[in-house]
């Protein structure tokens, strides 16, 4: 898969596998928890606290992190130790920093994706969004 443009074409599906990384990183749950671990591992117990998250939530997010083979774990005898599993994660994120600097953060005013309409969905689902 390549997104790159100097590739030459890449069909609707090929680019899926892209889509769905970045749609994993599309919460702002799950950013705030790689962003925690940026800084070291920690536990479900430590993310709650620092987070102020409830542990069923930090706990979601942190199957879909797994799953996307972005974040794993060491056991220490009874606790887990969550740590980023792809270095090449903090790379994307200080990109992305770098864009959205670069931008002035012009996509927060996106109608469809940015902050106004964040809210306008959240008032509209309850629920957390996966």
């Amino acid at each position: 898969m390549a997104i790159d443009s100097d590739c030459g074409m890449t069909s609707i599906e090929g680019l899926a596998p892209a889509a769905a990384l970045f749609h994993s990183l599309a919460d702002p749950v799950r950013l705030s928890i790689v962003q925690r671990l940026a800084r070291g591992e920690a536990r479900v117990v430590d993310l709650t606290r620092e987070l102020e998250l409830a542990q069923s939530t930090v706990s979601k997010h942190l199957g879909c992190l797994r799953g996307c083979k972005l974040v794993d774990y060491r056991a220490e005898g009874r606790q887990s130790f969550y740590f980023i599993d792809a270095p090449e994660l903090l790379d994307l994120l200080r990109s992305a920093e770098h864009l959205l600097s670069a931008t002035d953060r012009a996509v927060a005013l996106c109608p469809t994706y940015g902050t106004a309409a964040d809210q306008e969905l959240g008032a509209r689902t309850p629920e957390v969004r996966a």
